[in-house]
């Protein structure tokens, strides 16, 4: 038994407690201390004896000692000397009873470290032993084998699921059952989350016996679903908590329907009731609290917000990435409780099971629902709007002969006396924001715009939060439905710049950002951008190049200067000059960290990646009037260095701002050229989609500016777009083509297309390797440039190699056909290629070829090429 000298023990000890010193300088210190430190094997004994047996030390710092270990463990588990990780099994499966629950989580999550490196093969006693300790009369071995057990779960699910470990579950999961009937809340919690983790894996095991299971089968007095009823109220909040998992997990398995039919007249009113806020949430959501707008924020309440990455779309419509509340986070905001709760949960839940039963919930859900939308309490009237947002997606065709009633009912909450009435009201109005949209606008969209403006000035951050992310949601359904009441919006927008705290403005940025992109051009007004542009640029000069409030305001302004085009130009100068500093910077950062990574720290690349987001918009926006801007700074050599970065998503916008440079400047583009192609060769791989769909249109773009110049790059890159085009399940058979394509396939489609308009001589020789699912990809998108000049790019090549396309002709006619109205000089290209085809082959033959045609196929062909 391996004991500690005494003078190594202390100097552990005082590195545990300097380790938790806040100052950076001690950290270091530390760091360095700890790489000393390992380079003796018996370190890690030392850690262990510290955690499991010095019981004289405080908890944190024993429960540190155990977490420097986890992390050795994870970092060289396998260079262990056998007798250290033999002492650490030991140690662990012999103190999971300590007294402290917080040294039995730890030595947990050892043991579940420890068996995650590949160890569970190597440790054959651990789960007998701990599935033995769950049998101790001692609550505390109890409790914390089953929260090792837990834990390995979790992270081995499938594993216990598999031959290589003589499928462990057949036996584990009947012992698990044992305890839901367990008399303490914790162990009764442990057991539902053990088996939750393999309903969700349809793990073999649990799905074999899936129907005694749900039923509840030999070993338990009643069946699951009753007992998940009981428990999904039970006194414990944590016990209640994993048990309405149980129903979101349920509900994602193709059973649900057939097993939870009967229970839905008791499941749905405990779902609801538990949708209502607790006294505890109230208090730490200071729901008493009515005016707190002049409350500055805590930093600790700002969540960190993460940029997403320009991605270049079908006629460069750019993707934005919501969000608002309602970006499929099915709940309102709780952002100061836990992220997850009983309330949360039972919501979730009921969305799912929403999207499950379709209107069969409304029975079940309306009567209860009257009661709780009118109820004098408010706690419970909040609870009814809640769920009225939870059921939006799933049940909306059966609720729309009810909206005309509910949706002004829900507009008079928004003015409700409570905050947190008003702010759940704006949540739920905006899941319904679609169907607002689609009626006549005076009937509610004017009503409900008018009254979310107000809320976006209330005087409760809570309400002014909800009201901006419900306010962003209704400008991405309504779009230039907006146009007539824009100067009424602006004036609301700006004046809540001067009334916001910290966090409320990074959600306001986005809200105008949206409300660019949905009404486009129409901003483009001298008395909008009067009104607009000063406080957005005042923000701008306040904001400091480090500052990750930037982000949001980098965003936000991409939109607007991608909305207001020429408008835009009176401030395009300094914008465009910080970005270039922005990427300037990161990169400068970037090499320091490289090369010394134990004196700089490694920068943030979102801000490189924003500024060139931004760069982007400016490029789309002001198109040929950046010319000047590129000219006077070096942001091509900038661009070649962002190109080869290591991060995905730096690439995905250097990509996106190439292309659009392209576009709006080729003179400064075309130099570059001969450096820049090679590395947009390479970055054609489909495993980082993004990153490839830019680089793909960003070389469509290049070859409709070079023409005959792109000659020496065609092999670069053609071999890697065939081979895209053809990855995804090409339809062996025009009628199996109704189903959209992999959409991914068509930045390349395009791009091929226009490569073979350029140089037909290289491209049409690979014709018939891509002419299949290239006809597939296309027909599915509607007329636009693009389209037209990957087209003309495929009739060149028809021209220089018609054999190419003979065995898929009937792919190239239904492609022709998807074409609304091609320009006059394209229908003769197509026109001619038909008629050729025809004479080609005879009368007769021709004949027998269009009998395969779909009516509607023939019916098009015959109607606009006469053939």
């Amino acid at each position: 038994d391996w004991q500690p000298d005494e003078q190594g023990l202390q100097q552990v000890l005082q590195l545990l407690k300097d380790s938790q010193s806040p100052n950076t300088a001690t950290q270091r210190v530390v760091q360095d201390k700890l790489k000393q430190l390992n380079q003796f094997p018996d370190f890690n004994n030392y850690l262990i004896f510290v955690l499991t047996r010095l019981k004289s030390e405080d908890e944190p710092t024993r429960s540190l000692s155990g977490l420097i270990l986890k992390n050795n463990v994870k970092a060289h588990f396998q260079s262990f000397p056998p007798p250290v990780a033999e002492f650490i099994k030991q140690e662990c499966l012999n103190h999971l009873g300590d007294n402290s629950s917080l040294i039995r989580a730890t030595i947990g999550i050892l043991i579940t470290t420890i068996a995650s490196k590949g160890e569970l093969q190597m440790w054959p006693e651990l789960l007998p032993q701990l599935c033995n300790l769950l049998n101790s009369e001692d609550y505390n071995t109890c409790e914390g084998a089953f929260g090792a057990l837990q834990k390995i779960c979790e992270d081995s699910s499938e594993l216990l699921d598999s031959d290589a470990l003589n499928r462990p579950l057949n036996v584990m999961i009947p012992k698990f059952l044992q305890f839901f009937k367990h008399c303490s809340p914790k162990i009764r919690s442990h057991a539902i989350a053990c088996v939750n983790q393999f309903i969700m894996d349809r793990a073999q095991a649990l799905m074999e016996n899936i129907d005694t299971f749900i039923e509840g089968g030999s070993h338990l007095p009643f069946s699951t679903p009753q007992y998940m009823l009981q428990r999904t109220q039970d006194s414990d909040e944590n016990v209640a908590l994993e048990a309405c998992e149980f129903w979101l997990t349920l509900a994602e398995q193709p059973i649900c329907k057939d097993v939870l039919t009967a229970h839905l007249v008791q499941l749905i009113p405990i779902l609801v009731h538990g949708m209502r806020y607790s006294e505890i949430d109230i208090i730490l959501l200071k729901g008493d609290v009515e005016e707190d707008e002049a409350v500055p924020d805590s930093e600790q309440d700002i969540k960190p917000r993460f940029h997403k990455s320009r991605t270049v779309t079908l006629a460069h419509e750019e993707q934005r990435g919501g969000d608002g509340d309602g970006d499929g986070d099915d709940e309102d905001d709780d952002e100061t409780l836990s992220d997850w709760n009983l309330r949360k949960c039972s919501a979730a839940a009921l969305d799912v099971l929403a999207n499950v039963f379709r209107e069969e919930l409304l029975p079940h859900l309306l009567p209860l629902l009257k009661e709780l939308l009118f109820h004098l309490e408010w706690v419970v009237k909040e609870s009814g709007i809640l769920v009225l947002g939870a059921i939006a997606e799933g049940c909306m065709q059966g609720m729309v002969p009810y909206l005309p009633e509910l949706v002004p009912h829900l507009i008079r909450c928004l003015a409700d006396r409570k905050a947190l009435v008003r702010s759940i009201a704006c949540w739920t109005l905006s899941r319904y924001a679609h169907w607002v949209v689609a009626q006549p606008p005076e009937l509610y969209l004017k009503p409900l715009m008018t009254e979310l403006l107000q809320r976006i000035l209330d005087s409760n951050k809570r309400v002014q939060e909800a009201a901006c992310s419900a306010f962003a949601t209704l400008e991405e359904e309504a779009c230039t439905e907006l146009v007539p009441y824009l100067s009424f919006i602006l004036d609301t927008l700006v004046f809540a710049f001067g009334k916001y705290q910290h966090k409320n403005l990074l959600i306001l940025y986005d809200a105008i950002g949206t409300l660019a992109d949905s009404v486009g051009h129409h901003l483009n007004q001298p008395e909008y951008i009067q009104k607009l542009m000063p406080p957005l640029i005042q923000k701008w000069n306040e904001l400091k190049d480090e500052d990750k409030d930037l982000f949001p305001l980098l965003e936000c302004l991409s939109s607007v200067a991608t909305a207001l085009q020429s408008g835009f130009l009176p401030y395009c100068e300094p914008v465009y000059q910080r970005c270039v500093t922005l990427v300037q910077k990161t990169l400068a950062q970037a090499m320091m960290y490289n090369q010394h990574p134990e004196q700089y720290e490694a920068p943030d690349k979102d801000f490189m990646i924003v500024a060139l987001d931004l760069l982007s918009g400016l490029a789309e926006g002001l198109g040929g009037h950046v010319e000047q801007l590129v000219a006077r700074s070096n942001i091509m050599t900038l661009l070649f260095q962002c190109m080869q970065d290591t991060m995905p998503e730096v690439r995905q916008s250097s990509f996106a701002l190439l292309g659009d440079l392209t576009k709006a400047c080729f003179v400064h583009v075309k130099p570059c050229i001969a450096e820049f192609m090679p590395i947009l060769g390479t970055n054609l791989n489909p495993e980082f989609i993004s990153v490839c769909n830019n680089a793909t249109w960003a070389i469509g773009e290049i070859c409709m500016q070079m023409g005959a110049e792109m000659q020496p790059y065609v092999q670069m890159v053609l071999t890697n777009l065939v081979e895209i085009i053809n990855r995804p399940n090409t339809p062996k058979t025009l009628l199996e083509n109704t189903a959209l394509l992999n959409p991914q396939s068509l930045p390349p489609a395009i791009t091929i297309g226009r490569l073979g308009f350029v140089c037909p001589q290289e491209v049409a020789p690979m014709l018939q390797q891509f002419i299949r699912p290239w006809c597939t990809s296309l027909r599915n998108i509607r007329d636009n440039e693009e389209k037209d000049s990957a087209f003309r790019g495929i009739c060149v090549m028809i021209g220089v190699n018609p054999g190419g396309v003979v065995q898929d002709f009937i792919f190239f006619c239904d492609a022709v056909a998807s074409w609304v109205s091609p320009k006059d000089d394209l229908r003769d290209m197509f026109y001619k290629i038909l008629h050729g085809f025809k004479a080609q082959v005879g009368e007769e033959n021709w004949q027998q070829f269009s009998e395969q045609f779909p009516p509607l196929l023939k019916d098009r062909l015959a109607a606009f090429y006469g053939v």
